[in-house]
């Protein structure tokens, strides 16, 4: 199975410090992938380099079939080829209702000058339509965003970037914060989306990484530690060792 994303040989100091050493990493099409790690052992950095935050000083970062240099690309750019990525905090726009905040991001993911003669048809309605169902909120729509529960926000901007097609999602410690009913949602939806596109959530939290019961990625100094199922990898010896003993 060939990649979708190849990150390799990447490194980056920032001020004498190397955030990520010498790291490769690669993920298919349609696959759940974990990041885990200590802090400072580089996962933000990594996700700031593959949506071009962040320019590596060594290294390659290709995606895709036809293996596009994401380097040579803007941020705008590698958006608009397929990756997404969702922070830790959510950014929707509180004071319009779900499906408006759904309809911006459909018609934010339009070229420009298409953006300006954008109408909203029955075509989109029926998507705003389905990207609630997908995510959890069909009964939602007309509620104003600012009225979502911390876990209903975090769909809503799943469902946002979802509107954009991307082929890569990246999540940022999507678990953070939400009850215990709304981190089973959040497993379900993540392993769903992972049917038809690569998911890579980067998350603290162990006992939400094995519900994912995906293949999951240590990273230790800006470098890839280990790799494996979580069993696998939590019974490495090294991995006891700089991340799991902190307890």
């Amino acid at each position: 199975m060939s990649a979708l994303l190849e990150v390799s040989g990447v490194s980056v100091t920032f001020d004498g410090f190397r955030a990520i050493n010498n790291l490769s990493f690669s993920i298919g099409a349609q696959e759940l992938r974990a990041i885990i790690g200590p802090n400072g052992a580089g996962k933000t950095t990594f996700m700031d380099i593959v949506t071009g935050k962040t320019r590596p000083d060594a290294g390659s970062v290709t995606f895709g079939e036809r293996s596009v240099s994401l380097l040579s690309l803007t941020e705008a750019e590698i958006a608009r080829i397929g990756v997404g990525r969702k922070f830790q905090r959510p950014t929707v726009f509180e004071d319009q209702s779900v499906a408006e905040n759904l309809t911006m991001a459909l018609k934010a993911h339009r070229a420009p000058w298409r953006v300006l003669f954008w109408k909203e048809g029955p075509q989109d309605r029926a998507k705003v339509d389905a990207l609630a169902q997908e995510v959890g909120l069909a009964d939602q729509l007309p509620r104003k965003a600012g009225e979502l529960s911390h876990g209903q926000k975090q769909w809503l901007e799943i469902g946002m970037l979802l509107a954009q097609e991307p082929r890569l999602l990246l999540v940022d410690e999507p678990a953070a914060g939400m009850t215990l009913a709304e981190r089973e949602h959040t497993t379900n939806l993540l392993v769903e989306m992972a049917k038809t596109r690569a998911v890579v959530v980067v998350e603290h939290d162990m006992d939400f990484v094995r519900r994912l019961n995906c293949k999951v990625t240590v990273l230790h100094e800006g470098a890839v530690l280990a790799e494996g199922s979580l069993d696998h990898v939590t019974k490495n010896q090294q991995v006891i060792e700089v991340y799991l003993g902190r307890g």
